[in-house]
């Protein structure tokens, strides 16, 4: 887990439908807006490309790299783009240690105890709680209660800027953020503006922590 030391609560974007052409001025966006995790799903055409364009532009301290990450190519994918956070909606064991293995943050999809546990076995930095939508805060609690205290926990599915906090005191340390906050074609101030609410209620959480 040392190789991941994010920010207290950090957000992870999850830019599905991204292509090269919208990639500079969504990556501007999410960066002026405080945002250091982006992830471009790879079950979209043009993904690698548009990790490449977001890296391009991305600060010193931003972690980009691709979602729905199913095998050990993909990972060689994404590493040859640059890219060095690999997002899996599943419990790969292969890909979780492939990632690991070239020095890469993993964070594959759990539902379960057991896939938790797997995945842990397997090399993973953290666990994305997936769908969120079937883990509630109550069931965030107790899969925390179980976990090696310093797992990054990931709720992501369903997650808007009023229903963070519930999951921050269930135990989730950090969040996934897809349709909420970017689609194709999305209009550039609808997305700022999303953008901004999901830091502010991230500010939020970080001053009631103080």
């Amino acid at each position: 887990m040392d190789l991941f030391n994010p920010s207290p609560y950090p957000l992870v974007a999850i830019l599905r439908g991204l292509t090269p052409a919208e990639a500079p001025k969504v990556g501007q966006i999410l960066f002026e807006t405080g945002f250091r995790m982006l992830e471009v799903p790879l079950n979209r055409p043009g993904a690698i490309d548009a990790i490449h364009c977001l890296l391009r532009n991305a600060p010193d301290d931003a972690l980009v790299g691709a979602g729905t990450v199913l095998s050990v190519q993909d990972v060689d994918a994404v590493k040859e783009a640059g890219g060095r956070l690999i997002v899996s909606p599943h419990c790969a064991p292969d890909v979780i240690s492939h990632a690991a293995k070239h020095g890469m943050i993993a964070l594959p999809g759990v539902a379960t105890p057991t896939e938790a546990f797997q995945a842990l076995a397997a090399g993973a930095h953290g666990l994305k709680l997936f769908p969120a939508e079937m883990i509630p805060p109550a069931a965030v609690k107790a899969i925390r209660s179980i976990m090696p205290v310093d797992t990054p926990l990931f709720p992501v599915g369903g997650i808007q800027p009023h229903n963070m906090a519930a999951y921050v005191a269930a135990g989730a340390t950090g969040f996934g953020i897809g349709g909420s906050l970017y689609q194709p074609r999305i209009d550039e101030t609808a997305m700022r503006r999303a953008a901004e609410a999901f830091m502010n209620a991230r500010r939020n959480l970080l001053e009631e922590a103080a």
